[in-house]
């Protein structure tokens, strides 16, 4: 170590126990530049991030941060990098430094990124974490990092051209998201090729769009010659010409409203591949609302297009900010492959983050195309942020995005009757079947039975015997206690399952194999009953095909979603979906509210034919003029102040905060699941691994199959009671408390102790 006199990062070998070389700081830094600048060339930001990569660590040239990372007092060196708050600090220097080269607004936009380039973009006010608090502290650390010998190249640096979305009050908060995830992408990138250089050499490995777009089309032709000549398919194929027609059209935004069973997963593929192509787009991210059906469109994606070509990545298994160490850091994904399968929740909860984990990605969606498909799940109380974002993203980074649904939403300008801007919405929205009634229509393969009566309520014991009448049903419920309830209240006659996010996306995927296998035996003659009791969660997009759906009181939107696992295929002239009233109202909030703009419309007579675009469009008319489209005010905390007593002031943190899409964050715990052709669950054997070395990607991913998001209040019950610990960073389900039918168990339904043995 004493032949470097400035040190970025230390390391031990694992194997003799002792120092390698270590990373210099110098070189760190002019790597991080070139690097951050490369990456915000895209979006011609290139000297903002040159300017930020060279100064972001300046405040390790403090003597306190070089005598820290040498010493060896017992703290674990090889994070002394990763800020915390028994280690000493070197983030602010960096930033007092840029306010000084470019005084004014250019070097508070500087300052913000290095400041937050660990602990995440901070707010301008607030507590000791803000940045105005931080630069007025940080003259110790500045003055210390600034007395060593630092080369001259690092310190000064012209400032560039300020770009068009710099220049916008509301979207300078963006392009400073963007800029701070080319920083720390860079930083994460060159750390890791010290700290993991075999790792390092292993990315990008996966085939460019380029490569994929004729594997795709020729294995659809393929498809489309083998499908069988039926009015159905001879839609699906028209659909899916009109996808690749639009994709000659400039960028922008687009929408695709086909009716469930329509082919739109296919056919928006389609479009963004061609898109791509002809547009030269850098990736595709197909965004869904529900880590349930991840893995079923993962899956059809890589039977098309290779094992190598998808990335996969939800929310539940996130690096931890609390428990941040330098092999969890390099864990942290950065979408850096052409085609990215992900939620809407990590979608935009990335886009608004302030975290370095969740930031990372984000520079990797200019000049992309972003599918995102049920639309329609958009949480109206965050309606006017994400619709400003897509609409930032599309005028001023090159991004694409394709609005996937078969119940549109209302996402353009809403006006009140006096004319006030209710919703600013999205503009020049392109949609790409030209006539979406008449495919309504032409799609029409079921007839839905509301109830004559709304007011009127079933009970669990008496839709069990309507159910127990019928040969095959699936059956939706708005609540996991009530697919429990109900479930435990059928004949077992047959087959019978359940399905909810009590249970792991792997546990799931077993139990819809099954169901398919038993619909493919009924179709081939087979008499046994199959009744499946499910939530929401089989809703959006789970390709399955009852003769029969019961269907809890919802809003339209969940009714037509449900009605789209009835007759999927066309096999009979009519499916069957029955709503019905339970005696449970849906959980309060919004839920409650669209099955509330239900019930009126229908006791007003304009549900007729509930699955008309009329009918859906009056009802989120209806249901979105009873709420606040940014009832947290991400939209003002995220606007830039700017005045003599504030420079540049936004609210990086507290927007984050904020912005969450599920009420309750919920925490992702492993699940000792056992699939069946295991004798024991493959967790131990990853945990294992991670316990090791934390920064393996690839047992992250394989454990985000045996996760289940939990409601914060029901995991600290669990454990409290010992029924989850901690492993490798992660919270474990002990395996007496993972049920091989309902999954986890909520402490109040705990399975009897003799029970699990059999």
């Amino acid at each position: 170590m004493n032949n470097f006199k400035y040190v970025a990062h230390v390391k031990i070998d694992g194997k003799t126990g002792g120092w390698l070389e270590p990373h210099g700081l110098a070189d760190h830094l002019q790597k991080v530049a070139n690097l951050s600048a490369k990456k915000s060339e895209v979006f011609q930001s290139a000297g903002w991030g040159k300017a930020a990569g060279l100064w972001h660590d300046l405040g390790k040239y403090r003597s306190a941060f070089q005598t820290y990372i040498r010493d060896a007092s017992g703290y674990e060196r090889e994070n002394a990098h990763v800020e915390g708050p028994t280690r000493v600090t070197h983030s602010t220097a960096g930033a007092v430094h840029a306010v000084n080269q470019w005084p004014s607004v250019p070097g508070y936009i500087i300052a913000y990124l290095i400041a937050g380039h660990h602990a995440g973009l901070p707010d301008w006010t607030g507590n000791q974490g803000s940045l105005q608090f931080r630069l007025q502290e940080a003259g110790k650390e500045y003055s210390e990092a600034m007395s060593a010998d630092i080369p001259e190249h690092l310190l000064t640096e012209d400032q560039p051209d300020v770009p068009a979305p710099a220049r916008n009050l509301d979207s300078i908060s963006l392009w400073m998201r963007l800029l701070f995830s080319c920083l720390v992408d860079a930083d994460f990138l060159d750390t890791e090729s010290y700290m993991a250089p075999e790792r390092a050499g292993q990315r990008s490995q996966s085939p460019s769009l380029s490569q994929l777009h004729p594997v795709f089309f020729k294995k659809m032709r393929q498809l489309q010659t083998k499908a069988d000549d039926t009015p159905l398919n001879k839609i699906r194929k028209a659909i899916f010409d009109a996808c690749q027609h639009s994709a000659a059209e400039e960028s922008g935004l687009f929408s695709l409203t086909v009716p469930t069973g329509g082919g739109k997963t296919l056919a928006s593929l389609g479009f963004a591949l061609e898109h791509a192509r002809l547009h030269g787009k850098s990736r595709i991210i197909y965004a869904i609302p529900f880590t349930s059906i991840i893995e079923q469109n993962a899956g059809v994606f890589r039977q098309l297009l290779g094992e190598d070509a998808v990335l996969e990545h939800h929310s539940s298994l996130d690096v931890d900010p609390v428990a941040e160490k330098a092999g969890s850091r390099l864990a942290a994904e950065n979408w850096d492959a052409p085609l990215i399968v992900t939620t809407n929740v990590q979608l935009f909860e990335s886009l608004f983050a302030s975290r370095t984990s969740r930031c990372r990605k984000l520079h990797n969606l200019v000049n992309s195309v972003i599918v995102l498909d049920e639309a329609q799940q958009i949480p109206r109380d965050f309606h006017e942020p994400i619709t400003q974002v897509m609409q930032q993203l599309a005028d001023h980074f090159d991004v694409t995005w394709l609005l996937c649904t078969a119940t549109q939403p209302e996402l353009g300008k809403q006006a009140d009757s006096f004319g006030r801007v209710l919703h600013t919405g999205l503009e020049n929205v392109r949609e790409i079947i030209p006539e979406p009634e008449q495919l309504a229509n032409q799609l029409k393969r079921v007839e839905i039975e509301m109830p004559s009566d709304p007011d009127e309520t079933t009970s669990w014991e008496s839709l069990a015997h309507q159910l127990s009448e019928e040969p095959c049903v699936l059956v939706v419920v708005n609540k996991r206690q009530d697919a429990r309830t109900l479930f435990s209240l059928l004949p077992d006659e047959g087959d019978t399952y359940h399905l909810s996010a009590n249970m792991c996306a792997e546990h799931r995927s077993g139990i819809l194999k099954e169901i398919r296998d038993k619909l493919s035996e009924r179709r081939a003659g087979s008499t046994r009953p199959l009744r499946v009791v499910s939530t929401q969660l089989i809703e959006a997009g789970v390709d399955v095909d009852f003769p029969v759906v019961y269907r809890a009181m919802a809003g339209l939107d969940s009714i037509a979603q449900a009605a789209g696992r009835c007759n999927r295929e066309g096999r009979l002239t009519r499916g069957r979906v029955v709503v019905f009233q339970p005696e449970q109202l849906p959980p309060p909030g919004f839920l409650r509210q669209a099955a509330q703009v239900t019930k009126k419309l229908l006791l007003s007579g304009q549900l007729d034919d509930p699955l008309s675009p009329e009918a859906i469009q009056a009802f989120f008319s209806d249901l979105n003029i009873q709420g606040d489209r940014d009832k947290h005010g991400i939209c003002r905390l995220l606007k830039a102040e700017s005045s003599s007593d504030t420079p540049l002031g936004i609210q990086f943190r507290e927007a984050a905060e904020k912005f969450r899409l599920i009420n309750d964050l919920g925490i992702g715990v492993i699940v000792p699941f056992c699939p069946g052709e295991h004798e024991e669950s493959p967790i131990e054997q990853w945990l294992a691994l991670l316990e090791q070395d934390g920064s393996l990607k690839w047992v992250h991913r394989k454990l985000q199959r045996y996760s289940v998001t939990l409601p914060e209040s029901l995991a600290k019950q669990l454990h409290a009671m010992g029924a989850i610990y901690q492993r490798a960073g992660k919270f474990v389900v002990e395996s007496s408390h993972y049920h091989s039918v309902w999954g986890v168990q909520a402490p109040d339904s705990l399975i009897p102790a003799e029970s699990t043995v059999i």
